[in-house]
């Protein structure tokens, strides 16, 4: 939770950047055997994400979607391109969405080896653009703070080629306001113009995390970890994680028009309820003296 100081010393225009990008939270859930308990408290109607891993596999990506979708939320499956087959099994999947009434996805490479000819998500999105879907929205993934795997310049070269395909894309879960800040610049420069949806963790507990972390399974979540930089330093501090700091040390460039932050992406690892008590409490203190 923002303190109420840090609240009162933000500027009317990043007050209200912030405020309308905590109205348009993403919540991102992990389709373990208890994520419907913990979507319970969603708010109605909410948008959500559900990813994907090696692991629990693309079935149960596709099932907890459509259950919220069912639901009445605005839901956006991962497909993760290394678990794409060929034409056919992509057919398939996209036949399912459209059953379930599911009309985004979120475009990943996916860990592991593939197992068919689609290794990553650039080539899913070529896939995706020759089937001649007809999906409202595709998503893709950001990294301000770099890759563990995948150089800089491969980085941009593929973002600016994903651009072509995709209507948003979405930053790793970041703590460092400076990086982020640096690297929208750059982009932007870059001539990169997809929307940004801000990558931020909700309320985490390092021992819920890690016990999240275990189900997942030991290999995903260590390529998770490594991909997420700035969790790693903070998982050695005491206390809950959040994005209360980021966010204030982030207002200027929220404010910015050029910046093009379209809505925050919750990194919920499913404490769903803390998350949205996070979310209440934002917007009535941003809300105050207006």
């Amino acid at each position: 939770m923002l303190r109420r100081d840090a609240v009162r010393v933000l500027t009317m225009e990043a007050r209200r950047a912030l405020a309308r990008l905590v109205a348009s939270s993403i919540y991102e859930l992990v389709p373990l055997a208890n994520a419907r308990d913990h979507a319970a408290v969603l708010p109605s109607g909410a948008r959500v994400t559900v990813t994907t891993s090696v692991r629990l596999g693309l079935d149960a990506t596709l099932e907890l979607s459509a259950w919220l979708s069912s639901r009445g939320h605005d839901v956006a499956p991962h497909i993760a391109a290394r678990l794409i087959r060929d034409r056919a099994h992509l057919s398939d999947v996209l036949a399912r969405m459209r059953s379930a009434g599911l009309h985004k996805v979120f475009v990943v490479g996916g860990d592991g080896d593939p197992v068919g000819a689609v290794a990553d998500g650039l080539s899913l999105l070529r896939l995706l653009d020759e089937s001649g879907h007809s999906l409202d929205e595709i998503g893709v993934p950001a990294y301000p703070e770099g890759h563990t795997k995948i150089p800089d310049t491969v980085l941009m070269r593929d973002l600016r080629e994903k651009q072509r395909y995709a209507q948003a894309m979405t930053t790793q879960m970041s703590f460092n306001a400076g990086a982020v800040a640096s690297w929208i610049e750059r982009i932007r420069g870059d001539g990169i113009r997809l929307p940004i949806h801000l990558g931020i963790p909700g309320v985490l507990e390092r021992g819920k995390l890690v016990a999240i972390a275990a189900r997942i399974g030991v290999a995903d979540s260590a390529r998770y970890l490594m991909k997420q930089r700035s969790l790693l330093g903070h998982l050695v501090q005491r206390g809950p994680l959040g994005a209360d700091q980021f966010l204030r040390d982030l207002a200027p460039t929220l404010a910015s028009p050029v910046a093009g932050l379209q809505a925050l992406h919750v990194f919920t690892m499913n404490q769903v309820e803390q998350t949205v008590a996070w979310q209440r409490r934002m917007m009535a203190e941003l809300h105050e003296d207006q």
